[in-house]
């Protein structure tokens, strides 16, 4: 691909804007590289903002609690959210979990 983006440079004119874009490919090429050359990795990072949100969300929400107690139930809940998430484990049935520990 560089070598024919390079053959292609020498027949533009040299104040279009196809030169300009085709320049702008060549820098950014050996940045690319590896993603062109190792079809397994990723272009972006949704997958880790994707786990981040609920964090986020929570952080929020720590704004309206009042006490310790408090901090640490929201800690314990997100903990056990996210890790039956990691685990292809429902979060729903974290809500009958919860309700048979407090009988």
């Amino acid at each position: 691909m560089e070598d024919r983006l390079n053959a292609q440079l020498s027949r533009i004119t040299g104040k279009s804007s196809l030169v300009g874009a085709t320049r702008y490919a060549l820098s950014r090429l050996p940045k690319a590289r590896p993603y062109l050359d190792n079809g397994s990795l990723e272009l972006d990072n949704n997958t880790a903002e994707r786990a981040m949100r609920s964090v986020a969300l929570g952080r929020k929400n720590y704004l309206f609690m009042r006490s310790e107690g408090g901090y640490k139930a929201a800690a314990v809940a997100y903990t056990l959210i996210e890790t039956a998430k990691l685990n292809n484990v429902d979060p729903s049935c974290l809500a009958h979990v919860g309700f048979d520990l407090n009988r």
